[in-house]
């Protein structure tokens, strides 16, 4: 199991990074990328006391991966925070997408595009526009496995499917329960209308990014 979108008590999850980090071994997790959520105020210190975590507290066979997730900022920010975020030493972005479910400002998910972030995250009802330009710039679009977000993975899925943007699966994990095998993690996939063909290439992609992240 591959997770690149996780909380822990840097932000609003339920654990500490370690703590998340065993109870996703435990789960039978290869890798994990904390991305907690961040803007101007905590950039910094989410990305330095991640790579610390990363540095002091390494598992043979198991990747952790010091991320961040862009949340809720004025879309005019996003690549600067992006860059910033970078040049930092993360290495994941995830930018928290128009999700259905929350007052994200209109315009994050084309502005996260064109900066370039890894991860769009629960990217709600994309468009033609969003896509197409996903594809090109080799932004990935998540499939939701955290309840409300995952509304629109079926929309998500259809667009990407027709515009050839590449997917991967997500927790979003919060709190220890949000954790899923890879098991429920495909099943949920193929819920969102995949098939096993295109399931296992979602798996792909969540290794070439653990592969660019390491």
């Amino acid at each position: 199991m591959i997770d690149l979108h996780t909380h822990t008590l840097l932000s609003d999850g339920a654990l500490l990074p370690t703590e998340l980090m065993v109870r996703a071994m435990a789960t039978g997790y290869r890798a994990l990328a904390i991305t907690d959520h961040v803007d101007d105020s905590n950039l910094e210190e989410v990305v330095t006391k991640l790579l610390e975590v990363k540095a002091s507290h390494g598992w043979d066979g198991f990747t952790l991966i010091a991320g961040v997730e862009l949340t809720h900022i004025k879309p005019e920010r996003i690549a600067s925070l992006t860059e910033r975020a970078r040049g930092l030493g993360a290495g994941l972005v995830v930018c928290h997408g128009e999700t259905l479910v929350e007052p994200v400002p209109a315009g994050t998910n084309l502005a996260a595009i064109e900066a370039g972030v890894d991860i769009l995250a629960h990217p709600g009802l994309v468009t033609e526009q969003e896509c197409r330009l996903a594809a090109r710039k080799g932004v990935f679009f998540e499939v939701s496995g955290r309840k409300g977000h995952s509304l629109a993975n079926g929309h998500v899925v259809k667009m990407a499917r027709r515009f050839g943007v590449g997917l991967v699966f997500n927790t979003d994990a919060h709190a220890p329960s949000d954790l899923v095998t890879e098991e429920m993690a495909t099943k949920i996939l193929k819920g969102a209308g995949l098939t096993d063909e295109e399931c296992e290439k979602v798996w792909q992609n969540a290794r070439s990014l653990v592969e660019r992240a390491r």
